[in-house]
């Protein structure tokens, strides 16, 4: 590729890797920050799942807008926000401060990751914007699986004191470093694009996300909001003149059990991860040190895999993915069965989180650019927004959930949950197989993806 499309897309990645590092750092600094400040289980709660339900609420709205106005203004706007709510947080005295800049900063990465999407579809083309796509996919996947080891060791040399600030505040230098580049690399806008921008649509998406979040922080009665607001989504959506939930999206089987695929796995991986690292932690003692050195195989797993995603899927396509989820599904059982009995120790969970990031590696990036490759090229954007605002409310939820259950039952009850995410998981994408690619136009681009891959 062009160099200076090359460099446009490294200063994408290096902001996509900040704010998604970020999220997965915090998991292994909440022990300490819940110690030190006294926070309460909703607090954390929000703490924890705030970040991921501003980022999604932020998403497909950031992305019209980007669309609309250029993405080099809300890049380095996105990055600005994101950066100071992180001084925010990391020098609050309150755990109720610490959970709005967590807000403020969820909203942050959330107008800058749909930017980062639009670039790549802006500046690439056939196959090297598959590869483009595919190292957005991976940077992010290794940014969640070495986020809590990067965690464990900041708060292991820092001090559990003071070490969860240092954590929220990591991601400072690269933010002020990451502006400026931005301003002064990324393409300026030309001229303003007639976007639609359904307002009316996101108020009621944003309604069917709190719904979903609230009746786990508050009262479970909340639910019932969700299912008014997605009734009212469903009901605007069908007499909307520019939808926000497109039909050509919707009635694309590869697309909708991709995303559904991609929604599963995302909040089985970050919760289980959490459930793990709150149970080393508060249930067994283990300094924030110990605990990451247990997780640090899934990264290593993560990241050999993913080098090698596209060979594999390119040899077995969805067959791999789904192969590769049947591995997830089978180590979460096993970290159930270790966590409820006690067997096997630190080496068996270290075993585990192998397995887990290994078959991580062989989901994350082929599963979301197969997925993509089924959207209609004129709204590969806005496809890619959707991926992501499901994954967003699957964190939300997820995390919001397992917090809870570990808070208030056990991490046995918990890790249970995360399994049968991961099995969900499993089924969408056995179903996507079994339904074949019958429909001419899908099947061919599926057929352009896969060689892309093999080559």
């Amino acid at each position: 590729m062009p160099r200076r499309s090359a460099v446009v897309l490294a200063v994408c990645l290096a902001a996509a890797f900040t704010t998604l590092l970020d999220q997965a750092s915090m998991t292994t600094a909440v022990p300490s920050l819940r110690s030190s400040l006294g926070a309460g289980p909703v607090t954390t709660q929000w703490i924890l799942a705030g970040y991921s339900l501003t980022f999604g609420l932020a998403l497909v709205p950031a992305g019209r807008l980007g669309d609309r106005y250029g993405r080099r203004g809300l890049f380095a706007g996105g990055i600005a926000l994101f950066t100071l709510s992180a001084v925010l947080a990391g020098t609050a005295t309150e755990p109720w401060v610490v959970a709005a800049a967590r807000l403020l900063q969820g909203a942050g990465a959330g107008i800058v990751n749909p930017q980062v999407y639009g670039i790549i579809q802006d500046l690439f083309t056939g196959r090297d914007r598959a590869r483009a796509l595919g190292a957005y996919a991976t940077v992010g996947g290794v940014a969640g699986v070495i986020g809590p080891v990067v965690g464990g060791v900041v708060i292991s040399l820092a001090g559990p004191a003071h070490g969860w600030r240092f954590v929220l505040l990591l991601t400072v230098p690269f933010g002020l470093l990451t502006i400026p580049l931005a301003l002064r690399l990324l393409p300026r806008p030309t001229t303003v694009r007639r976007t639609p921008l359904d307002l009316p649509g996101l108020a009621l998406l944003a309604v069917v996300t709190l719904g979903l979040l609230l009746p786990f922080v508050l009262h479970p009665a909340t639910l019932a909001g969700a299912v008014l607001g997605l009734a009212a989504l469903l009901w605007w959506e069908r007499r909307c003149p520019a939808p926000l939930l497109l039909p050509e999206l919707l009635g694309s089987r590869g697309y909708t059990l991709g995303v559904l695929t991609a929604m599963f796995q995302f909040g089985a991986s970050l919760s289980t991860t959490l459930v793990l690292v709150l149970y080393l932690q508060d249930t067994l003692g283990w300094s924030p040190l110990r605990a990451a050195v247990t997780a640090l195989p899934s990264a290593l797993g993560f990241a050999c895999a993913s080098w090698q995603s596209w060979r594999v899927v390119g040899r077995f396509g969805r067959r791999g993915v789904a192969c590769a989820l049947a591995a997830a599904v089978t180590a979460d059982l096993a970290t159930v069965v270790i966590v409820n009995n006690g067997i096997g120790g630190q080496a068996a969970l270290m075993a585990t989180q192998l397995a887990m990031g290994l078959s991580g590696g062989l989901i994350v990036s082929p599963n979301q650019a197969l997925t993509l490759a089924h959207a209609p090229a004129a709204h590969a954007g806005l496809a890619g927004a959707f991926l992501q605002v499901t994954q967003r409310i699957s964190a939300t939820v997820a995390t919001a959930a397992v917090t809870g259950i570990v808070l208030t039952r056990s991490s046995t009850a918990a890790l249970v949950v995360c399994a049968a995410l991961m099995t969900a998981a499993l089924i969408c994408s056995l179903l996507d197989l079994r339904g074949g690619y019958s429909r001419s136009a899908e099947r061919r681009r599926f057929e352009t993806t896969e060689s892309s891959f093999r080559s």
